[in-house]
């Protein structure tokens, strides 16, 4: 099961431009920008243990990188979006240095206060970054759609195949120690900073590369990019998808972000209704829908196969 479902969604989101055009088209290429966001940072919090709060200020860096290197350095869009995810691994660099000594809520109050004085430093200097109006910002190929998905889509497969490699590769093994009994890891010379600050870097340039993307299929960033809103969003994905599957809380981004156009009607209610999807899925299924999804599906098949005549 486990085997044939990647296959079907493969081959979903190959056909999904021919049966959706224009406005669920759209809705599909930001759904793709939010599945790198939820899988980088299920990475992050499901995989290392390391909850941050950056995310989105992350995204915010690699969307005004890429903007202004486009507007300003007359760079390629393609660079660009390069330069941005780069800009976010260094800023993550410096940022992981300082703080990834911490334990605790240390950590996450630290890079929640980042986001706020990020979201200060855009809005303040409208020189640079034309504050709350927001920056225009050239677009992939004119805008066009069905580019722009595909683009969207080959960025999160990348996101998908590198974080996967990381995660089984050495590295990986050592990070879930970590996350196990950090301690421990510590008494057998294990760096563990310095693991920890690998994943925070390497998560931080796909939240960057992710914002590069959205700026040129959207064609506006704005401070609303690394509002803690949009943090609290990214959390909620991932959670309900799955922590500790990337593929789960790319899901998870997708299905929310199209549910997100349905429930427009109850505006500022949205956030209370993600919510509550929050508190059931920590209830019921505490490890993320498609786990759980898995588990029916699985049993489903069992039953289906004991009583099929032989």
């Amino acid at each position: 099961m486990k085997r044939i479902f990647p296959a079907l969604l493969v081959l979903a989101a190959l056909l999904f431009p021919f049966f959706f055009r224009d406005y669920w088209l759209y809705v599909g290429i930001i759904g793709l920008y939010y599945a790198i966001l939820a899988s980088s940072w299920s990475m992050l919090a499901g995989q290392v243990g390391l909850i941050s709060f950056a995310h989105a200020a992350f995204a915010g860096i690699g969307a005004y990188t890429s903007a202004l290197l486009v507007i300003h350095g007359g760079l390629s869009i393609p660079l660009a979006m390069a330069a941005g995810a780069l800009a976010a691994a260094v800023v993550g660099l410096g940022i992981g240095a300082l703080t990834l000594r911490m334990r605790g809520p240390y950590l996450a109050l630290t890079t929640l206060a980042f986001s706020e004085i990020l979201r200060i430093f855009i809005t303040a200097e409208y020189q640079l970054t034309q504050g709350s109006i927001g920056l225009k910002v050239p677009l992939i190929l004119d805008g066009n759609k069905l580019v722009c998905y595909y683009t969207g889509l080959a960025l999160f497969v990348l996101t998908l195949v590198v974080l996967t490699f990381l995660i089984h590769s050495r590295v990986g093994l050592l990070l879930v120690a970590m996350r196990e009994d950090e301690d421990g890891a510590a008494t057998r010379g294990v760096d563990t900073v310095a693991y920890r600050l690998i994943a925070f870097v390497v998560t931080s340039a796909f939240a960057g590369l992710a914002g590069g993307y959205y700026a040129h299929v959207v064609g506006l960033v704005s401070p609303q990019m690394v509002r803690i809103g949009e943090m609290g969003l990214i959390l909620a994905m991932s959670v309900f998808g799955g922590l500790e599957s990337l593929l789960g809380a790319a899901l998870g981004a997708i299905f929310l972000q199209t549910l997100t156009e349905y429930l427009r009607i109850f505006a500022e209610w949205r956030l209370a209704i993600f919510g509550a999807l929050v508190l059931f899925t920590l209830k019921f299924a505490p490890e993320g829908i498609l786990p759980r999804a898995y588990l029916y599906a699985e049993r489903f098949m069992d039953r289906w196969l004991s009583r099929a005549p032989r």
